[in-house]
Formats: structure tokens, C-alpha cells, sequence
């Protein structure tokens, strides 16, 4: 128990502002009578931050994205100051972001290891090894000989080397994976092909898309020492398959997959990535939104326990109002099959109303007057 919580129980503020006040009052060890003044200035704070009975939380929110949302740029930025990795920001990536791309134009992710791994770079290397995709032509020059029918591949040393792999390990990749004969020469491996020259290219093709170790999504990786420990950061994503990798601290790796995000942990880790990733897009562009209208958005998102996008395949496509939907998109479409089947519009919601020209349920709208006639008898 803390002194200051007789002071903080009195206002009827919420536990988790009440928990970072108090941590800040036992860190500046204040008097009972300054806690008790800065108890009621943040009270009084608070009530100036809450929302009206019956206001438009949605539309106030919508603005308080939307506005800012023009003045963003269309532009990729170098991640991490490593000029190899380009990543979505701006309009583009907020776009992205409530949209809930499968597969975002830049999937990058920043992982970070165990105590054991993260302070020593060869074993950092390792982990880095053991998630990059390494193609056959990372480590060696492949070439076609078509007098023989077969696939000749020089082997680099010092590649092979550097990503950790023996030469055995790669003839039976290939041979499991391409189900052909391979034989390893002074150093070389030969792969066989049907006497055929149409099979001997689709062999050949085959070879070079094949990923010998490391994970397929994960194009690079790039160590970089940040403070006292190494952290990897990729071109390329999957969550599912790095975190079973030896050597990652799961609990610190992070992705900007936030579909990713959603399938491996959940729709409540999914919502905080929406936030976080919407945060600290609009901050990188210099602008400043009230984080509980993300928040409400982020909610809307994912209500439903499943990750849907605001657009006409989420959020606005399932909303209750015709008018509502029409409004949004594909309106001949909405307001036909809306007449096929007879539906009914409530016009319980704003823009339903402004549509037909009605107050909106706000403020005095918000009120609905209903009187009882009765006949009296002359």
C-alpha cells in the first residue's frame, strides 16, 4: 500500500491512470498535501477529455485521422540506416495498415536474440544464417551442359563457408527436393536430367528457385549492434517460422506484418499492432493524433474477434444502413440489391441522415418526442 493511495481513491478516475500518478508521486516523493493538488488538477483533466453523452465518437474520429492523413507524403524511407532495406511509410503504409494487406509492399521484421547469441556476432551470424533464405546461386555458379544433358554446379568455398553448409547437405537438399541424381565432382555437384533439353531447363529453373536453408519470405538479414547486444533486422517475413528458430528471443521480435501478427498470436496482439503501426506511422511524418481515436478504430477492426479492414470488404461493407453503405462504395450496386430485396433504412446513423436531408441523431436529434392522442367527448 502507498501513502498517496488514500489521496488518489477519493476521484473516481480510471485504475490505470491512477497507477501512473502514483509512480510518478513516489518518484518525486511529494508531500500528502501536493499529491492530494495534483490528484484534483488531473481529475480535473480527465473530465475535460470525456466525450458528451450521444456524441459522434466515430465521425469526430475519422476527422481526427482523415485531416492529417492529407498532408502525408508518398515515400519510402532506408530502415534502420541500412540502405539496403527500404520501407513503406506515409499515405501508402497507412493505407496498408487499415487495410490489412496479406501482404504489405515492404514486410520487414527487427528480432532480437537470447542472452547467449545477442552479445557475440559469430553466433549472432549464426541465427542470421539459420532464417536467410540461401539459393543455389548464393554459394555457387550453376551452369547447363547440354552436350551431356546434366547441370554442373561450382561450388563457392568461402560462401559455403560463411552461410555454414557442407557440400553433402546440399546434394541431398537437391535430391529430395527435385527428385534427379545428384554426384559431387572434385568439389562440384553434377545433376542429372532425363535426355531431354525442355526438362533440362525446367531442372534448371527449378534449381535456382530452390531454397537450400533459412526461411523462403526472409530475402536478407542485416546485424547491426545496437547499445551493448546485435539485432537482426530482415527483408521479409514469417513470424510462425522464426519463432521456432534457436537462438530468437520471441518475446522482443517484432514484425510490421499485422496480419502475421494476428494469425500467430491473436486479434488482441493484432489490435495493439494497429495501433502501434498507425502511431508511428502518422509520428514519422510529423503529425499528432489523439491515440484513443486510433484506439477506437483499432476496436472497430477487431470487435468481432477477426481482423477486418476498413473498406467495403470490412467494416463499412457489413454496416447495418444502405444509404450508409452506397455512400462508401459501389453505390448503383448497394441501392439495387437493396430494392431487390425489399430492405428497409432505419436512417439510425449520421450519414444516412445527411444524405436525406434530416438533423442527425446528435445533440437535440438525439431526442425523440412521442405523444399519446386521445379523443375527448364534446
Amino acid at each position: 500500500m502507498s501513502k498517496y493511495d488514500s489521496v488518489l481513491n477519493k476521484y473516481p478516475i480510471p485504475d490505470t491512470i491512477k497507477v501512473e500518478i502514483k509512480e510518478k508521486l513516489e518518484e518525486l516523493k511529494v508531500t500528502k498535501k501536493v499529491a492530494g493538488e495534483v490528484a484534483e488538477r488531473c481529475y480535473r483533466a480527465y473530465l475535460t477529455n470525456l466525450m458528451e453523452p450521444g456524441e459522434a465518437a466515430g465521425i469526430v474520429a475519422a476527422q481526427s485521422i482523415g485531416e492529417p492523413g492529407t498532408q502525408m507524403t508518398m515515400r519510402t524511407f532506408h530502415y534502420a540506416g541500412v540502405a539496403e532495406i527500404d520501407v513503406t511509410l506515409g499515405l501508402p503504409r497507412l493505407i496498408e495498415i487499415l487495410d490489412v494487406r496479406k501482404n504489405p509492399s515492404t514486410p520487414l521484421m527487427t528480432i532480437r536474440l537470447t542472452e547467449e547469441y545477442a552479445k557475440d556476432r559469430n553466433k549472432a551470424r549464426e541465427v542470421a544464417n539459420r532464417i536467410e533464405a540461401t539459393y543455389i546461386v548464393d554459394i555457387a555458379d550453376v551452369e547447363t551442359d547440354i552436350r551431356n544433358l546434366v547441370i554442373v554446379v561450382n561450388l563457392d568455398e568461402k560462401a559455403l563457408k560463411r552461410k555454414q553448409l557442407t557440400i553433402d547437405e546440399i546434394r541431398k537438399k537437391i535430391e529430395k527436393s527435385l527428385k534427379t541424381e545428384v554426384v559431387e565432382e572434385n568439389g562440384n555437384l553434377i545433376v542429372k536430367s532425363e535426355p531431354s533439353y525442355k526438362v533440362l531447363m525446367d531442372l534448371f529453373d527449378k534449381l535456382k528457385k530452390l531454397v537450400l536453408a533459412g526461411i523462403k519470405e526472409i530475402r536478407r538479414v542485416i546485424i547491426r549492434k545496437e547499445d551493448d547486444e546485435y539485432i537482426l533486422y530482415t527483408e521479409g517475413s514469417n513470424l510462425k517460422k522464426v519463432s521456432k528458430v534457436k537462438g530468437v528471443d520471441f518475446t522482443r521480435t517484432i514484425t510490421n506484418n499485422i496480419y502475421e501478427i494476428y494469425e500467430v498470436l491473436g486479434i488482441e496482439a493484432a489490435r495493439n499492432a494497429v495501433i502501434e503501426e498507425a502511431i508511428s506511422t502518422l509520428e514519422e511524418q510529423g503529425l499528432e493524433v489523439d491515440i484513443r481515436h486510433i484506439m477506437l478504430v483499432a476496436d472497430t477492426m477487431t470487435a468481432d474477434g477477426e481482423l477486418k479492414q476498413i473498406g467495403r470488404h470490412g467494416v463499412a461493407g457489413e454496416k447495418q444502413s444502405i444509404l450508409a453503405r452506397a455512400a462508401f462504395e459501389m453505390t448503383v450496386n448497394n441501392l439495387l440489391d437493396a430494392a431487390v430485396r425489399g430492405d428497409r433504412d432505419r436512417l439510425s446513423g449520421i450519414t444516412e441522415n445527411i444524405i436525406v436531408g434530416q438533423p442527425i441523431k446528435l445533440g437535440t436529434g438525439d431526442v425523440e418526442l412521442i405523444t399519446r392522442y386521445t379523443r375527448t367527448k364534446k
